[in-house]
């Protein structure tokens, strides 16, 4: 059955832990982020550590030296033999592999910590979680994938527990892993700050195709506000086809931007659109938006419906962009001080952290 045992109150008395944090392996955690899991980890890592727990993060190369990333194995260059093989899959799976690997060989043969928290998109760490000497928790940030599903059907119970970023992804999970505990991803409310609002709209994140750019662009033409976009751009085609050509005017890419020009722009913005084209797992810009006191205007797919309510936001039908154009004129009139108290109430870092302190004790009771 899905739970949620995600409140705040962590015992402060209890001693601190020694936590390994698995992250990702293809993208450093560093500012600007590269998307949501890296913010996601930063943000857990340093919530931790500032509860006095010590944490190793297992990350990829290039890390925020601050975060004192412990780097995975790097793939040697393999064999001209090896790479005449017509089955290789391509070059970055076979270097993700190789590092998760490594780094689950060498945590089977210490007990460096106490519990390993696996935040990666990897199917490794589930696959041998069962060759650890610790307990291992692994948060469910996606909707199921064929290499993750098949790793859990063969994890034993008692070698791991799983969290989902939110209900919505802990109900498509759940034919497969009926007891998962919800814990959305928070933000730090003392760096996402609230600005004053009343600017051109802005839409910010990833952009690629299912994060749905070009339909938030045709809505804010519709609704006659133009819009700001920021964000890295990791799908070259993707930009160059269907962001490009509708550049221009009242609509502009900032580029990919600094957290603190981020959190400028998004607290002058009026709104904060949100186009997902994919059942969103959580949608960690949501939670930033409205802790910059930015109402959201969105689709409701996936996650979205859940982290917003009434006076925080306004959504739309999937994929209607007419609609969205209408929820943008809408979420104009909220309450900004609604949305951030929306943000300080069901999505902060501390609420999160607490949560996952929590899984982390009952884990080795």
């Amino acid at each position: 059955m899905t739970g949620s045992r995600g409140l705040p109150g962590a015992d402060l008395a209890c001693p601190p832990l020694s936590i390994g944090l698995i992250a990702s392996a293809r993208y450093p955690i560093r500012e600007p982020f590269a998307g949501g899991l890296e913010a996601h980890t930063w943000q857990l890592a340093t919530g931790l550590r500032a509860r006095g727990h010590e944490v190793t993060v297992f990350g990829g190369t290039g890390s925020d030296p601050s975060l004192r990333v412990e780097a995975m194995p790097v793939l040697p260059t393999l064999s001209a033999q090896a790479r005449r093989d017509v089955s290789m899959p391509p070059d970055y799976f076979i270097a993700e592999h190789h590092a998760y690997l490594g780094l689950m060989m060498d945590l089977s043969t210490s007990a460096v910590c106490d519990v390993v928290h696996n935040n990666s998109l990897h199917y490794l760490p589930v696959a041998m979680a069962s060759t650890l000497r610790t307990p291992v928790l692994t948060t469910l940030h996606t909707p199921p994938t064929p290499w993750l599903e098949s790793a859990i059907r063969l994890c034993s119970p008692e070698h791991a527990s799983f969290a989902a970023v939110s209900a919505h992804t802990a109900r498509q999970w759940s034919p497969l892993v009926p007891s998962i505990t919800v814990v959305r991803n928070g933000v730090e409310l003392d760096r996402w700050l609230p600005g004053r609002g009343g600017g051109t709209p802005v839409w910010f994140g990833r952009l690629v195709p299912e994060k749905g750019a070009e339909l938030a662009i045709k809505a804010a033409r519709a609704a006659g506000t133009g819009l700001r976009l920021a964000g890295p751009r990791p799908d070259a085609e993707y930009f160059r086809h269907e962001i490009e050509p509708l550049l221009g005017g009242d609509v502009e890419y900032e580029g990919h931007l600094t957290h603190h020009d981020l959190v400028r722009l998004v607290g002058s913005a009026a709104v904060a659109v949100v186009s997902p084209r994919w059942e969103e797992p959580y949608g960690l810009v949501v939670a930033e938006a409205l802790a910059c006191g930015t109402p959201v205007a969105g689709f409701a797919r996936g996650a979205l419906p859940e982290v917003l309510d009434e006076h925080s936001g306004v959504l739309a039908a999937p994929d209607d962009v007419a609609g969205l154009a209408r929820a943008i004129t809408r979420a104009a009139t909220l309450s900004r001080a609604a949305a951030r108290h929306r943000a300080e109430t069901t999505c902060s870092v501390d609420r999160m952290v607490d949560a996952y302190v929590r899984m982390y004790r009952e884990s080795r009771s």
